[in-house]
């Protein structure tokens, strides 16, 4: 049987097909065979034969290369391209009186279809924001109720302050936060089929554990772990262990948590004043805490992705997850080389 191609030239892929013209034509040209005879040889129309040497005559060689489809033009024009761009950077789909801060392609198609009354689906548009620069990827959060102003203020005027303040007195300066670690808390992810996810075993018994942490630029990590719940004699206990045995005294910054600003830490700070000054973060601003990146390294990054068995197994695992990144000094000061922490290295 012969094969398809012998009688259907349109299977002859492109490149072959460039170089049986170039043949055909040098055969007509050079070697003085007939238009016929080549067409008998090649098994080609006499048509194409005749098309091929008008093409040579006018281009060369370089006519005779397979020329690709002009293709329809697109829906999508560099006009809605570049409003694509400029509305996904500038805009969320509530300024479109959607209910989610969240883009989506087929939000987006149906804003196009809006404003430019093409009909184009929701993948047609993910290519082209692929091709824009643009990825499909998790938000940095942040309180509508936050002040720009006041975080402003708090970057350039007061920590410069609390710096030059610290180092008149030969003190270390330390970001605070606390956080629960939880034993149903999951993060990662697995390969596996599409469309099929890969289901994991895990335990479903309750378990808790808060964590209470300061850090500093220099690389250091303090911690303390308990069951209770974090109050503010609790939180005196933690700052009680953080001076304990300290050479130099600690200038603390924290949130406004309602047990850092209690009475009882109030007062326990003005008896310890020599040892430990407290400072507020503005309110709503957990990016500028370079403290909080610890939290997404434990419960993230470590526990998380780990296979832990119970609550005893939690506390095992926590332990050894805070210890080893306290050993890390590298990784602790790496909290503070992000655009939002920069301003404290």
């Amino acid at each position: 049987m012969k094969p398809n191609w012998m009688s259907d030239a349109r299977q002859i892929p492109d490149e072959v097909m460039t170089f049986l013209r170039q043949i055909a034509v040098r055969a007509v040209n050079e070697k003085n065979f007939h238009p016929d005879e080549v067409s008998d040889m090649l098994g080609i129309s006499r048509s194409s034969i005749y098309d091929w040497l008008h093409r040579f005559a006018i281009n060369g060689y370089e006519g005779l290369e397979t020329r690709k489809a002009p293709g329809s033009l697109p829906l999508i024009t560099e006009e809605m391209d570049e409003w694509l761009k400029d509305t996904v950077l500038k805009n969320t789909p509530e300024d479109f009186n959607y209910d989610t801060p969240l883009w989506t392609s087929d939000i987006l198609a149906e804003l196009l279809g809006f404003h430019f009354g093409v009909v184009v689906g929701g993948p047609a548009v993910n290519q082209h924001l692929k091709k824009l620069n643009l990825s499909h990827q998790k938000p940095s959060y942040y309180a509508k109720e936050q002040d720009p102003e006041k975080v402003k203020m708090f970057v350039d005027e007061k920590f410069p302050k609390i710096q030059s303040f610290a180092h008149k007195l030969d003190a270390e300066i330390g970001f605070g936060d606390e956080a629960g670690i939880d034993l149903r808390e999951r993060s990662g992810k697995t390969w596996g089929a599409i469309g099929k996810p890969p289901k994991v075993a895990v335990t479903g018994k309750r378990g808790r554990y808060n964590v209470l942490s300061v850090i500093s630029p220099q690389g250091s990590l303090n911690y303390w772990v308990t069951e209770q719940n974090i109050k503010a004699i609790i939180f005196i206990f933690f700052l009680q262990q953080l001076i304990a045995g300290r050479k130099r005294p600690i200038f603390l910054i924290v949130d406004r948590a309602s047990y850092h600003t209690a009475r009882l830490v109030r007062e326990f700070i003005w008896h310890h004043r020599r040892q430990i000054r407290l400072f507020y973060l503005p309110s709503y601003s957990p990016e500028i805490n370079p403290d909080e990146h610890v939290w997404e390294e434990i419960k993230d990054k470590k526990l998380g992705r780990a296979t832990i068995k119970n609550k005893i197994d939690l506390k095992v695992k926590l332990q050894a997850a805070l210890q080893a990144l306290q050993y890390n000094a590298d990784r602790v000061k790496s909290f503070f080389q992000l655009p939002e922490t920069l301003y404290a290295a």
